[in-house]
């Protein structure tokens, strides 16, 4: 099929998923979000594949949702704002559902929506350097598939996503279990790609049935229920204004996305937008 957000590779027993956005740092639209939920069907039932790397093109793994897009999508109503919602959560939750182990290759920005994707991922490799956050209360918008609870003690978490954060170093992400390990950028690609081949030379059904098992202990302890209970809370959220959704917006409108995610971030005591 044609592709033109994302690329897909198959080397051996390993495919790969890779963002292909990058003069917007990977934000994801809903094309982007169709084209990749499109792609990890086609690797889930390749039988060559056995493990999937998901990475992104350029400087950044992915800044997360696309904001362009999102300022001219009509989310004029609750019903509007849900059908939205829900695309990002099942895009999201695709890659905890693929039957075949995914492995994040993350670097230079990991952020919001991308941040629950790399989440979602069986295993995520972070690059020196990488930033993470999910900066959805700064500016009046809520989490879309709420991932971090489960993946962190309840405190770091509670920290992050009440603060905003979006300055999370790979090393700090490293220690509170977000990341499994942190490399030098040049070995991203060959560290990932060598623990995928690992997987891959085990037995085919362990590593599947035991994917599964796992997944099904979160889901038997109620994580599906909880985030659709999060997200239906988020509807309503995005759903209302609120003066700092409202001003946000006003300065991306009139003086463009630098400007409002200054005027955003110049009220945090982490200082100013990069």
């Amino acid at each position: 099929m044609t592709r033109d957000y994302i690329k897909v590779e198959i080397e051996g027993p390993v495919g790969s998923l890779v963002f292909n956005r990058p003069q917007v740092l990977n934000a994801f639209h809903n094309e982007a979000m169709d084209e990749c939920r499109a792609a990890l069907h086609e690797l889930a039932e390749d039988e060559r594949v056995r493990v999937v790397l998901i990475r992104g093109e350029g400087r950044a793994f992915s800044a997360g949702f696309d904001m362009k897009a999102s300022a001219e999508r009509d989310m004029s109503t609750v019903d509007h704002v849900r059908r939205q919602m829900e695309r990002q959560f099942d895009f999201i939750m695709a890659f905890w559902d693929c039957p075949k182990p995914t492995i994040a290759l993350v670097h230079g920005f990991c952020m919001a929506g991308a941040f629950e994707v790399a989440l979602a991922c069986d295993i995520t490799v972070a690059a020196e350097g990488t930033r993470f956050g999910e900066p959805e209360v700064r500016f009046g918008t809520g989490i879309v598939a709420m991932l971090l609870p489960w993946a962190v003690l309840p405190k770091h978490a509670k920290e992050m996503l009440l603060t905003g954060n979006d300055k999370m170093d790979a090393n700090r992400a490293h220690a509170i279990g977000i990341v499994n390990h942190v490399v030098p950028g040049e070995e991203l690609l060959p560290f990932g790609r060598r623990m995928a081949l690992d997987i891959a030379a085990a037995a085919g059904p362990s590593v599947l049935f035991t994917k599964r098992a796992m997944n099904r202990t979160y889901e038997i302890m109620g994580m599906r229920d909880a985030l659709k209970a999060s997200l239906d809370i988020d509807v309503i959220l995005n759903a209302t204004p609120s003066a700092e959704k409202v001003e946000f917006q006003r300065l991306r409108k009139e003086q463009g996305l630098k400007a409002a995610l200054a005027w955003r971030d110049a009220r945090f005591s982490d200082g100013k937008s990069d």
